[in-house]
């Protein structure tokens, strides 16, 4: 007897511990009211729950932008973990049926496990998704329901519990430092992302920012089946929204993952509304066009949405009748209809709402995916072919002989890292009765991810939606563009007939995601040394060089001073300067409203560069009360007397999209912008690329074509009189304005001014009337905005 007592002992030591509870490591419930979290305690407790159970494995995946781990949690049974790498084949041999015939996959379908990928609380200020991650994975892990069996038996989830890390923990150091003052609840006064904040789901094709290259390739290694993006949305209207979407859907975004999507998010929506939660809508808010924010719907997975009405962060939030909306995007908040059949009609909501709306929803989706594990990888399996099977067009052909060889190397490493195949020819070639160089680049749209490549490198035609017929345009719930060649100036041709060359697969064109190599690729294609200590100017051809010419007389140029205008208003424009400044070699520094009121500024700057952000932001800042003191106001009067007098002693201003505005008004310059104030149901320019001419004597232009296509978003333009010395640089094309995505009222537009250098004293204002850094994807118009830094040790 002695002996079985000890032999149990030993069972019980070596069996896995119970795992901690969320309140035994954090000190308090997920969802609790005023209560917010740190990531090295999230992190910490994925480490705690991996040791005590062997249903979870966690992975630090690298560092964020600031230097935080970035991690995910693969959660499955037991059985499943210990055979990963098996699963992990299964999923890529379904993914590319050109190594898979139909029987092997039919056996595969049979024997794999669908793969959900779930992601948080990447915006920072949407808290209460990384505390229903924490809570979901322990009650799965500790929690033996017929559910949970099926979940963990037909699943690998991998649970990414905020994809920005460093944005949890910049919103947790505000709300508890405003705790009990007025201003407990409100969101920081500081991009909650390095440099991207909100911006950083709008990265998924450029990835310029570490979170999302780590997120991608999660992606990429395990090709999950569904991608779930766990959201926040305003506090007025409905709790919660999953799809179905609303149109536009992307014509590239396969059929059946569409409607896969909408059977998925209406199973939510069913279950919710089970459980009792009111004020769930779909079919509403939200459209399915951009890749910039859903990559997976472009290799072959299911996006699955949810945004949860906000409370004040952790804070209780009450909501009076009164204040819910009377109007939303597809739906009236106030009414029962289809889409929402139980209004919320006011009252109390707390992140802890949040939670118990996330919780039912992560239970329900990956429920259903349990269910329906044979379905969803059959489907997944069968996207696939038709991609492969895609012949319309046949190809993309990217000549290797290019004006910006920088750029055109850049697009190649972008399409790369989205895993899409590029050929190079071993021979000159012809296609489409053009011919090609050796070494040119050949995508063709036979490969399993030929909707992505397809979706980047043509151009967009986003039907034009009214609210009604004859009414204003329904808004994009993003922009409608996103043409690679055309951001990025590189010579791209369709060939829809088939062509036979000699080719092999291009090198892997490794992404670089660093400084040093974007700052090559711009040194090698556009001779400009902004790091240096000095430039030089050919005088003839108005290149710029990082040594003195050989030949030919040459200008050096000092280096310039450059201070980057940061509001106290948080501006995602500004922190995507401040990275395209980083990561292009040019020192800067950011100046607050304190410098600019303090005058001087010529002793201190060469150049003054002011971001987009509306001119009554600029001038008034946050309002008094609305924020802690030190926080408020904008730029007074002096401050724009002290601009002028930089400008009149040779100081260059620089103003972008927006902040044109300012300049315009506060400078009293002599420019009409003609599209301020006219209705959208006349002029609407929602995030497209326009056609536009440049005046390739200015050395604003230097360096680039006489025809581009230049980012607008509610841009302005400016009519110009001819008599003015004001200097027209980029000028709407007279006809045909629209290059990819939408427009109306484009006569608005036609032959009117897009970029202008405005002589003041000495120096000069430079008026964009784009976003020529355009969350890093304009790559051709960096130049434009390049040289104006460099304009005033150019004249």
């Amino acid at each position: 007897m002695k002996s079985r007592v000890v032999l149990l002992v030993f069972v019980s030591l070596t069996a896995w511990a119970q795992p901690p509870t969320p309140e035994s490591h954090f000190g308090h419930r997920m969802g609790v009211d005023r209560e917010l979290l740190d990531w090295d305690k999230v992190v910490s407790y994925f480490q705690a729950l991996s040791k005590t159970s062997d249903k979870i494995r966690v992975a630090e995946l690298g560092k964020t932008a600031e230097g935080r781990p970035f991690i995910a949690a693969t959660i499955a049974s037991a059985s499943t973990l210990g055979n990963l790498d098996h699963y992990r084949e299964i999923q890529a041999k379904l993914a590319d049926p050109r190594r898979t015939t139909p029987a092997e996959a039919a056996r595969l379908i049979l024997e794999g496990k669908t793969v959900v990928l779930i992601t948080c609380s990447i915006h920072a200020n949407e808290v209460a998704s990384t505390h229903s991650a924490i809570q979901f994975v322990y009650n799965l892990l500790t929690e033996d329901t017929p559910k949970f069996r099926a979940i963990l038996d037909n699943l690998i989830i991998i649970l990414v519990p905020s994809q920005n890390p460093d944005g949890v923990d910049i919103v947790t150091r505000w709300y508890r430092k405003t705790l009990d003052t007025p201003y407990e609840g409100t969101s920081p006064p500081e991009l909650f992302q390095k440099y991207t904040g909100h911006d950083n789901n709008r990265d998924w094709y450029v990835f310029s920012q570490p979170e999302t290259r780590l997120t991608v390739s999660l992606q990429n290694s395990w090709h999950p089946q569904i991608v779930y993006d766990v959201h926040q949305q305003g506090s007025y209207a409905s709790r919660l929204f999953v799809p179905p979407w609303l149109s536009p859907i992307d014509p590239n975004v396969d059929a059946t993952l569409a409607q896969e999507g909408n059977y998925l998010g209406l199973g939510i929506a069913a279950d919710l509304t089970a459980a009792g939660k009111k004020g769930v809508v779909t079919n509403a808010l939200y459209d399915f066009w951009a890749p910039a924010r859903q990559y997976m719907a472009y290799h072959a997975g299911i996006r699955i949405l949810s945004e949860a009405a906000s409370a004040s962060l952790a804070s209780p939030l009450t909501v009076r009748p009164d204040q819910i909306q009377t109007t939303a995007l597809g739906f009236n908040p106030r009414e029962r209809s289809w889409n929402y059949l139980e209004p919320w009609e006011g009252g109390t909501w707390r992140i802890g709402d949040i939670v118990d709306y996330q919780l039912i929803a992560f239970e329900s989706l990956l429920y259903q995916a349990s269910l329906r594990r044979v379905d969803l990888l059959r489907n997944f399996y069968e996207v696939s072919e038709r991609a492969v099977a895609r012949t319309s067009p046949y190809a993309f052909v990217i000549s290797r002989e290019q004006r910006d060889p920088g750029a055109a190397r850049k697009m190649l490493e972008l399409l790369s890292f989205g895993d899409v195949e590029i050929e190079r020819a071993s021979d000159a070639f012809a296609a489409a009765g053009k011919r090609y160089p050796e070494g040119s680049y050949i995508v063709r749209m036979q490969q399993p991810y030929s909707s992505y490549a397809k979706t980047l490198l043509e151009r967009q035609h986003y039907p034009d939606l009214r609210m009604y017929p004859g009414g204003p345009p329904q808004r994009p719930y993003d922009v409608t563009a996103q043409t690679l060649p055309l951001l990025m100036g590189v010579a791209t041709d369709t060939i829809d007939s088939q062509f036979k060359v000699p080719s092999k697969p291009a090198k892997s064109f490794e992404f670089a995601g660093n400084a040093a190599s974007d700052i090559d690729s711009w040194r090698e294609a556009n001779k400009i040394w902004s790091s240096g200590a000095h430039i030089w100017r050919d005088t003839t051809s108005g290149e710029f060089y990082p040594q003195r010419p050989q030949q030919g007389e040459a200008v050096e140029l000092a280096r310039p001073r450059i201070a980057l205008y940061k509001s106290y208003v948080p501006v995602m424009d500004e922190g995507w300067t401040r990275w395209l400044l980083e990561n292009f070699g040019f020192a800067f520094q950011n100046v607050l409203n304190p410098v600019i009121e303090a005058g001087n500024l010529r002793q201190r700057f060469d150049v003054i560069v002011f971001p987009d952000q509306p001119a009554n932001q600029i001038a008034t800042g946050f309002e008094p009360g609305t924020m802690p003191q030190e926080y408020t106001g904008g730029l007074s009067k002096k401050a724009a007397a002290n601009l002028k007098a930089f400008a009149e002693q040779g100081g260059t201003l620089v103003f972008l999209n927006h902040a044109a505005n300012y300049a315009a008004e506060q400078l009293h310059l002599d420019v009409k912008n003609v599209v301020a104030g006219v209705s959208d149901r006349n002029f609407y320019s929602p995030g497209s690329l326009l056609n536009a001419t440049l005046d390739t004597h200015s050395p604003l232009a230097y360096g680039l074509p006489e025809n581009i296509a230049i980012w607008s978003e509610d841009s302005p333009a400016w009519e110009v009189a001819a008599s003015s010395k004001d200097r027209v640089i980029a000028r709407y094309v007279d006809d045909h304005v629209l290059a990819s995505g939408w427009l109306l009222g484009e006569s608005y537009l036609e032959s009117r001014a897009a970029l202008v250098d405005v002589p003041i004293g000495q120096g000069r204002a430079v008026l964009f009337g784009m976003r020529p850094q355009y969350r890093a994807q304009s790559y051709q118009a960096f130049k434009l905005f390049f040289n104006s830094l460099v304009l005033s040790s150019a004249r």
